[in-house]
């Protein structure tokens, strides 16, 4: 089997025939599709950027003392977690993590890589490059005797924005210590709550009681601090699995650019432009979600993240997806790309202009359901 043939078609390809008939509307067309960030990366981040750019020498690849510090103070401060410096791995965005830890942990054909039913896409593709098998579900008891190499979990969920409550956390942590399996939690959405109990890290004493033993929690600075270009992100946990991590990327040479984690560190360091950012995104949620309300579609979960998770009353995602590019020119991401179950829903990214949303708005309000 070719490396090719391992990996089914990219996710963004799909849209393209969706893309061009967006793009005929007269209005011109509002791209709801992949969650980029529009707004500008903060004035402090770009400020460090530049002062670091004199960096001739290679960079340490687990990263400078100040950014684990920075990274550090965070998760304190946000998310109520105590971890180590030392127990901070900086990553080229949390992608390209996500896809090669399996591979990163020693898995391979017979082994077994969980995730959720509806999911990020990447979770699926880094089984595959490792060899291994993806089980898209969520239920561990579904699983029965077998004994996952990894299990993903990802809680603002990403299409759905659904939070997992503790109690739930604590099972996964529970049964997967049980078995001797890794639990991986993706939280590049942790800092975006809107409804409900606030969204809570695998790591947080509630969860893990104080243990981080065989638990990773990755984090992206993407959303956080319009950092997408940058490929910028970071890996904290089990100590020992950090530095084994921090083994095999001294090997593989996959270390942050020097200029990069300067910006990562002061990106880190400063909640004052976090605040700004994440009030932009209530601002368009609500925009949105008002629109597709009086229009009669029906919005799940999206209680947290960058996303609203919509479905149309008559029609299945490619249709409503077809729909919304048509009718409106807004080009929405088809469930069925995170899953079989999404195959009702819609995503709906906040990541657009005020003046793009505005205009999507008053679109889908046209569109309301006699």
């Amino acid at each position: 089997m070719t490396l090719a043939t391992r990996l089914p078609a990219f996710t963004w390809d799909r849209l393209v025939v969706l893309k061009e008939k967006a793009s005929l509307h007269q209005n011109g067309i509002t791209d709801l599709s992949m969650g980029t960030p529009v707004d500008p990366v903060p004035d402090v981040v770009q400020a460090a950027l530049s002062a670091a750019a004199d960096w001739p020498g290679y960079p340490a690849t687990r990263g400078t003392a100040e950014l684990r510090s920075a990274a550090s103070g965070w998760l304190a401060r946000d998310c109520g977690v105590t971890v180590s410096p030392d127990d901070v791995l900086p990553v080229l965005g949390t992608k390209e993590f996500i896809a090669s830890l399996p591979l990163h942990l020693g898995l391979g054909a017979g082994d077994m890589v969980v995730h959720p039913a509806v999911a990020y896409p990447t979770y699926d593709v880094g089984a595959r490059l490792a060899g291994a098998t993806a089980l898209a579900s969520d239920n561990l008891l579904a699983i029965g005797p077998a004994r996952p190499g990894l299990i993903w979990v990802n809680s603002p969920s990403n299409p759905t924005g659904q939070v997992l409550p503790v109690a739930h956390l604590r099972k996964v942590v529970s049964w997967a210590r049980a078995r001797g399996c890794v639990v991986a939690s993706d939280e590049c959405y942790i800092a975006l709550g809107w409804d409900g109990d606030p969204p809570v890290s695998i790591l947080h004493p509630s969860v893990c009681d104080g243990s981080f033993d065989g638990l990773l929690a990755v984090h992206s600075l993407s959303k956080r601090s319009n950092l997408a270009g940058y490929r910028a992100g970071f890996v904290t946990g089990d100590p020992s699995l950090v530095a084994a991590l921090l083994e095999i990327r001294k090997h593989a040479g996959l270390i942050m650019a020097g200029p990069v984690q300067a910006a990562l560190t002061a990106a880190l360091r400063d909640d004052g432009h976090a605040s700004v950012q994440r009030a932009r995104y209530e601002s368009r949620r609500s925009v949105l979600a008002d629109a597709f309300v009086a229009a009669g579609w029906t919005i799940d979960y999206s209680e947290a993240g960058l996303y609203l998770w919509v479905t149309h009353p008559a029609h299945d995602c490619w249709a409503a997806a077809e729909l919304l590019a048509a009718s409106c020119g807004i080009l929405v991401a088809p469930g069925e790309l995170y899953g079989p179950g999404g195959a009702r829903h819609v995503r709906v990214a906040l990541t657009a202009t005020d003046a793009r949303v505005a205009i999507a708005a008053a679109a889908i309000r046209d569109l309301a359901v006699p």
